[in-house]
């Protein structure tokens, strides 16, 4: 649905996006993240059309959105960070302004204008401040009726900036949940730094920092990209000796535990994976196999804050080290000629210092 292929922006000497590529499905709610300053914003402006790219392409459903960008646009719902409300107009009015600015038609929604927009407040919630002034409306309501205009005209992709920043934490929980079932209609790229979003609502999530791409994974296999093993509490059915032995092994496994305590018939083990392999579906067929029952399997180990800040650490160094030119180390004569002329610098400058110290006591002695 959406295909980024190499694009590049750069502002003067400072290149904000370099030459990145990647894709969003049909359907999918993607995350995108980065810390300040990454590209996040300047990559979604060239998605929605409000910017050029340097180079490279940005299309929705194969439409490039610089050569049409009236057709990519029609396939568009936004919401910035700062919804873009007219606050001395009632929600009623705003919408059906909206409307009317996007060139909405019954023949191609399918349905007529009062239908479309009752639908679209029974999915945000509206329904109750339809007549109300935007002005008189809480921080919540506001970030409501900002989605409803995205939803306008059913567009095939939504793109979201930051729409949690200021609610309180019921409110986010609304919106979370708003956004996650609008993925069953549309696809969604939500851009946020409240990192528990991402990991409650999209399907996959893509990093980047100072204008590259750094990690593009499905959310439950994110963590791989830092390249470090995995934990898993686990309880199965059988016995333990038997259990113990299976799962020591098993390639992938580099470390078996038994922990106290049991459910019913289930033990409890502690395993974790080599660094970068994905265990559990082959655990899973190993143990069925074997006719012990896998009754739960608890992750543990690193929060999405911590593969965060993990990915953006490591592409710094990456940066630093590419950045800085190797320094080639003198050798032969090149080395006795640079020794040869710091030793003579040091010997000038001591005989310099011991005379102006014997010029000064033979003063003091005048």
């Amino acid at each position: 649905m959406i295909k980024i292929e190499h694009l590049v922006k750069n502002y003067g000497s400072n290149c904000a996006v370099d030459d990145i590529s990647f894709e969003v499905e049909e359907g999918e709610i993607v995350g995108f993240l980065g810390p300040n300053g990454a590209g996040k914003s300047t990559t979604m402006n060239i998605l929605t059309g409000y910017l050029s790219s340097t180079s490279g392409k940005a299309s929705i459903a194969g439409i490039d959105i610089l050569t049409d960008p009236i057709g990519a646009k029609k396939l568009i719902g936004y919401l910035p960070e700062q919804p873009p409300l007219y606050l001395d107009m009632t929600v009623e009015e705003y919408l059906n302004f909206i409307y009317n600015l996007k060139g909405c038609r019954i023949d191609t929604l399918g349905e007529s204008r009062e239908a479309h927009l009752e639908k679209i407040c029974d999915t945000v919630k509206i329904k109750d401040v339809y007549h109300r002034v935007i002005r008189a409306l809480s921080k919540g309501y506001r970030q409501r009726v900002g989605i409803a205009q995205a939803l306008i005209g059913n567009p095939k992709v939504i793109i979201f900036d930051e729409p949690t920043v200021g609610l309180d934490p019921k409110q986010i929980i609304e919106i979370r949940n708003l956004i996650r079932g609008l993925g069953k209609a549309h696809t969604v790229i939500l851009s946020t730094h409240i990192l528990q979003e991402v990991q409650a609502v999209c399907d996959r999530i893509v990093i980047i920092n100072k204008g590259k791409i750094v990690a593009n994974e499905k959310t439950e296999n994110i963590s791989a990209v830092v390249g470090r093993s995995r934990r898993f509490n686990l309880k199965i059915c059988g016995p333990k000796k038997d259990v113990l032995a299976l799962l020591k092994g098993m390639a992938g496994i580099s470390y078996v535990e038994e922990l106290a305590g049991s459910d019913g018939e289930a033990f409890n083990y502690m395993i974790e994976s080599e660094p970068g392999v994905d265990i559990r579906k082959k655990l899973f067929f190993a143990l069925a196999d074997a006719k012990f029952a896998l009754v739960g399997m608890e992750a543990l180990g690193m929060s999405l804050e911590d593969i965060f800040i993990s990915v953006v650490d490591q592409s710094e160094v990456k940066t630093v080290r590419a950045a800085a030119p190797r320094q080639r180390r003198p050798k032969g004569k090149e080395r006795f000629a640079l020794e040869h002329e710091l030793g003579s610098s040091l010997l000038e400058n001591a005989q310099k210092q011991r005379a102006e110290a014997a010029l000064q006591e033979t003063e003091d002695d005048d």
